[in-house]
């Protein structure tokens, strides 16, 4: 037996074929060709390869074991070929093209080279935001300016994961997405369905983005049948969003599901800021947590952003709408730059960092910021604590709120012991105007013996039953008589326990002398039924000749339909403040106006028929609802007695269906559209009668054929123990229930027997229907 060129014959047997003879060892066999060709094919895997695992060693310091390992699991994940994703590594890090190791022409589709590079970023950069930015990349030729990638948590959160082309202010607002948030991103999420938006979002929609009209698109993203969250595209303008679009933006963002679903097991630092910030609300004390921004390249400090904010941090705050990702700055000012280097002393020095005094506006009569504590949770996010000096800023704003009624505030803090007077308390009590300001139980020894029970009933309301209180109560004057005051009180919880007593003391004497003079005069007119009867039909009349309680307001040549509605107060001659006006204007336009003068009695009556006549005489010059209500604050101001009211005051141009409004102080009207009801929030305006040559921002909504708009003051709604917030969630459920074609007279009548407040205060509304 012989060898010859590795290949064996048999001596004594016939093969079938001539022995070719000694071969030229220039011209290789056709085998041979294969071997080599596999050998280097062999040698150019195994050298990417190696190249993308030194690339991940140095990228991520880690041992080229881990590396190695890293690349295949990511590979396996995107269900890419390992020398695929090694390719895209390989070209992330040197910026050069590197042939295609999957593919005889060293070129891929642009789908799967997409996907590749979206997972080596995921991989490489360990930073979502890069791999939003890589997407964006590929979907920027179909138009796409921006995007937004949720991941979906475990209690159904939408927390996002990154981003691309919004700017940080957007990206903040939007960090979190609760599931009982009813938005079209939950939507998405709940529904399983693509949300195509080629003409934006309507009035009762928000979403990021250049504006409402710019189209949009929401889809849902899932991965082995589980849902892995959504993701948000946005484009610049409206844009058609046709079949072909729409396969090749499902295509590009396919592979996005398959990095959310690799995050599951990993440890999210913002996990637990729901719970985080449910444990801030139950604070009485202000508390608020931070998320830092990375630093900027040139070594700039991170910047700060509100992420969240219990109720007494809010009251503190500079007042800036939606403070809630907004920068620190934006929200306390004066103290921003304290308090960041507060922080960062925190991440550099220990975990616990206090300050014994920061400023927290640049106003010099507001209280500081007081054992001001910064704790660090994460290393973006931290928590700051602090205390309001002696008189806190909720007490301030009654201070304020006082003055503009007459009113003297008082507030009994009795979980410090502490009790606080307005300077109108003392003088109003008989006593010296440097008194030292007492608790209200304290009071009994200054009142006429008589009425001593009635403010021991009252304490015992306000501390055992936990409700509120409002009664008149004499204190002596050195002249021999007494001054008649009446107390308006309820008590302070702070989640369920009483922590202090607050409310006012009105100086009533006045009226109740005139209603003395009035019993006198009733009881000159015979009996008890003859004077009942004269009462009651004499407070009808003043209520009836100052607001109609159904008026002829047909503006048919608007295409409205209109209907009003008036409710006295619980009491006969609790005359009110409350006043609603259509007025059908010289251009075709049409004025809807409601107001709410603060008090009662013949001066609150007074007040409302001048601001409503005057509101009438200015609204036929044409001018806009912003210098309408301009002037109506200097009526307000130059009024006998100087009423001070909040208002609403709107112009419906027929011709392009606009509403057009502006608010003073007033409760948001309320749009029903499509059966779901939102509040028409406008900007916050000062109310009338409270500053001269207040300027009073305007806002617009387009309004649509079977529209239901609701404008109301207060007493519809107000309850004595619910917040306001609980009670406009009701009145919308409770518009919402109303059939969408009914008779509109009906329903005024159904929401008027509906909608019932406790105040015992009057209450108007006007309803509108746009035919």
């Amino acid at each position: 037996m012989s060898r010859n060129g590795g290949t064996v014959h048999g001596s004594g047997a016939d093969t079938g074929r001539q022995d070719p003879g000694p071969q030229d060892p220039r011209m290789p066999t056709a085998r041979a060709n294969l071997d080599l060709a596999a050998e280097l094919a062999h040698i150019r895997r195994r050298h990417l390869l190696d190249v993308a695992t030194g690339v991940l060693v140095a990228q991520q310091a880690v041992e080229p074991a881990i590396a190695a390992e890293s690349l295949v699991r990511l590979a396996a994940g995107a269900g890419l070929a390992v020398a695929d994703l090694a390719a895209d590594i390989v070209n992330g890090a040197c910026g050069a093209e590197v042939a295609d190791a999957a593919s005889n022409e060293g070129q891929a589709l642009p789908g799967p080279r997409a996907r590749r590079r979206v997972a080596s970023a995921a991989e490489v950069d360990g930073d979502l935001d890069e791999v939003a930015a890589t997407v964006l990349g590929e979907l920027r030729p179909l138009g796409v300016r921006s995007l937004l990638l949720w991941r979906r948590t475990a209690g159904d959160c939408l927390r996002l994961a990154g981003a691309a082309g919004f700017p940080p202010l957007v990206l903040a607002q939007w960090s979190q997405i609760p599931p009982q948030w009813r938005g079209l991103p939950q939507q998405a999420l709940r529904d399983e369905t693509p949300l195509w938006l080629p003409k934006g979002v309507s009035d009762a929609e928000e979403l990021p983005g250049p504006d409402r009209a710019a189209a949009r698109a929401l889809l849902p993203l899932r991965h082995e049948g589980h849902s892995a969250g959504v993701v948000l595209l946005s484009w610049r303008a409206p844009h058609e969003l046709d079949r072909e679009l729409r396969r090749r933006v499902i295509s590009l963002v396919e592979v996005l599901a398959r990095v959310l679903a690799g995050l599951e097991n990993v440890t999210d630092p913002g996990a637990s800021l729901p719970v985080l910030a449910a444990a801030l609300d139950l604070l009485a004390e202000p508390a608020m947590t931070l998320r830092r921004s990375r630093s900027a390249p040139d070594g700039a400090p991170p910047t700060l952003f509100v992420e969240n904010m219990n109720a007494a941090a809010h009251r503190m705050s500079s007042g800036v709408p939606r403070p809630v990702g907004r920068p620190l700055a934006h929200v306390l000012p004066a103290a921003a730059d304290d308090l960041t280097a507060l922080v960062a002393d925190a991440y550099r020095q220990g975990y616990v960092q206090r300050a014994e005094r920061l400023p927290l506006t640049r106003q010099p009569h507001t209280a500081p910021m007081l054992n001001v504590r910064v704790l660090t949770v994460s290393s973006e996010r931290c928590i700051v604590l602090w205390h309001a000096e002696g008189r806190d800023h909720s007490f301030s704003v009654l201070k304020r709120a006082g003055r503009l009624g007459s009113l003297a505030a008082f507030e009994d803090d009795t979980a410090r012991g502490v009790t606080q007077w307005s300077e109108l308390v003392a003088p109003l009590l008989g006593l010296p105007a440097d008194a030292e300001p007492v608790p209200l139980e304290r009071l009994t020894g200054l009142l006429v013996p008589e009425d001593r029970p009635e403010l021991s009933r009252m304490l015992e309301a306000l501390t055992g039953n936990l409700d509120g209180v409002s009664g008149v109560l004499r204190f002596p004057r050195s002249d021999g008589g007494a001054r008649h005051v009446r107390l308006i009180a309820e008590p302070l919880l702070t989640h369920g326990t009483l922590t202090g007593l607050t409310g006012f003391f009105q100086d009533v004497s006045a009226q109740h002398q005139t209603q003395e003079a009035l019993a006198a005069t009733f009881d000159r007119l015979g009996s008890v039924q003859e004077h009942a009867a004269l009462r009651h039909r004499l407070a009808l009349q003043l209520q009836q000749a100052i607001v109609p309680e159904q008026p002829d307001l047909g503006v048919p040549s608007s295409g409205l339909e209109v209907a009003a509605r008036y409710r006295p107060a619980a009491e006969e001659y609790r005359v009110g403040g409350d006043w609603y006006d259509v007025l059908a204007l010289p251009d075709r336009r049409v004025m809807i106006a409601v107001g709410d003068v603060a008090g009662h009695g013949i001066d609150a009556a007074t007040g409302m028929v001048a601001l409503r006549n005057a509101l009438r005489g200015l609204a036929c010059s044409g001018a806009e609802p912003g210098v309408l209500m301009r002037a109506l604050n200097e009526v307000a101001l130059r009024t006998s007695g100087h009423p001070t009211a909040t208002a609403v005051c709107g112009h419906f141009d027929p011709a392009d269906r606009i509403l057009r409004w502006t608010s003073a102080g007033h409760l948001p009207a309320l749009l029903l559209r499509d059966g779901r009801t939102r509040l028409l929030e406008s900007a916050p305006n000062l109310l009338l009668g409270a500053v001269p040559a207040t300027d009073y921002a305007e806002s617009q909504v387009e309004l649509r054929a079977g529209d239901l708009l609701l404008l109301f003051t207060d007493g519809l709604i107000e309850r004595r123990h619910s917040s306001l917030d609980l009670a406009l969630t009701l009145l919308g459920r409770t518009v919402e229930s109303l059939e969408p074609d009914g008779d509109l007279e009906a329903q005024a009548d159904a929401l008027l027997a509906t909608a019932v407040g406790d105040t015992d205060d009057d209450a108007s509304l006007v309803l509108v229907r746009l035919g």
